[in-house]
């Protein structure tokens, strides 16, 4: 069994069908869940009878709300801060799988992901100890803001517990005793398999052309033209941004679209050994940059209008 996606720079892609059984080789399935404190709560119905009478309204017709912690505060937005690095590293060394909250990671990534998944729940952890020591302060400020509409019973006693990280690898095959129990069964549960991983690559053809023709797109767009008589202002996430997702793209390639395989290799070469501070000051490369990048640009627009129209109803995650 294959440990890698791709070892080397694409030479052509391979069927759909290829493509799909490299998945079910290579990789496995990863579901990420969270534990989270809710600080938002519906008002009770005496109280939006008593906000709806300030309008003239009726309460039925009232949709509203409290918030019960300021997110604001500097520990809350630490705790917050863990769960958006979390998911992105999840969905940074992963490709999209058709069921809600699994995606498809390298088996040979399964140790780096469980440290990496280790060491953000260790994070967390000293996050929310943090949070809890700052607990006092804002439910008083809570008290201060809500008014008459706090109420102690909404708060629990500790923070402590109520944030979590957790991650598993569920089998996303048919299992194996199916084969004797009711093997007609087991059969139609392969070729579910089957199609699923059939749309996992088209999700990850997808997903890879849009992000590279959104890259692409605003670094033209950072890159040409002046504001005030002088190049516009771009930042170094425009440049490195697009070498990140080379490097994501190479690692996690399915090698099903050999188009866009080339796509990637031309916008790869035109950015080649360039720094973003190259392009500050180098006006004649940067406008070499653009009118490469156009092309780019305009054959990625036509791959995305041209890209079969297929049974998906989920949108890649």
């Amino acid at each position: 069994m294959s440990s890698t996606l791709v070892d080397a720079p694409t030479r052509g892609a391979t069927s759909p069908s290829t493509a799909s059984q490299r998945l079910r080789d290579t990789m496995a399935a990863a579901r990420l869940s969270f534990t989270w404190l809710g600080v938002r709560k519906s008002l009770t119905v005496e109280q939006k009878n008593q906000a709806a009478d300030s309008f003239g309204a009726e309460g039925k017709f009232l949709s509203a709300g409290k918030k019960l912690l300021d997110t604001s505060h500097p520990a809350f937005k630490a705790v917050t801060a863990i769960k958006g690095r979390c998911l992105s590293y999840w969905r940074a060394v992963s490709l999209p799988y058709p069921e809600p909250g699994i995606r498809l990671i390298r088996q040979q990534g399964i140790n780096e992901f469980d440290n990496q998944m280790a060491s953000f729940r260790e994070e967390l952890l000293e996050a929310v100890d943090e949070l809890d020591r700052r607990y006092t302060e804002l439910r008083s400020a809570a008290r201060r803001r809500l008014g008459d509409l706090f109420d102690a019973s909404d708060y629990p006693v500790s923070l402590i517990g109520l944030f979590g990280i957790e991650h598993e690898y569920p089998s996303v095959e048919p299992p194996s005793y199916l084969r004797q129990l009711n093997p007609e069964l087991y059969e139609q549960e392969c070729q579910r398999m089957q199609v699923r991983f059939d749309e996992a690559v088209q999700l990850a053809e997808a997903a890879f052309t849009e992000e590279i023709a959104k890259l692409v797109e605003h670094l033209s767009e950072r890159l040409n033209g002046e504001v005030d008589g002088k190049a516009k202002v771009f930042r170094d996430t425009a440049v490195t941004n697009l070498t990140e997702f080379f490097e994501r793209f190479r690692s996690l390639n399915v090698r099903s679209n050999e188009q866009l395989d080339d796509l990637v290799q031309r916008a790869q070469n035109v950015l080649q050994g360039v720094e973003p501070q190259q392009l500050r000051d180098n006006s004649s490369l940067r406008q070499r940059l653009v009118t490469q990048l156009a092309s780019v640009q305009s054959s990625l627009d036509g791959l995305m209008v041209d890209r079969p129209r297929r049974n998906i109803l989920r949108k890649p995650r």
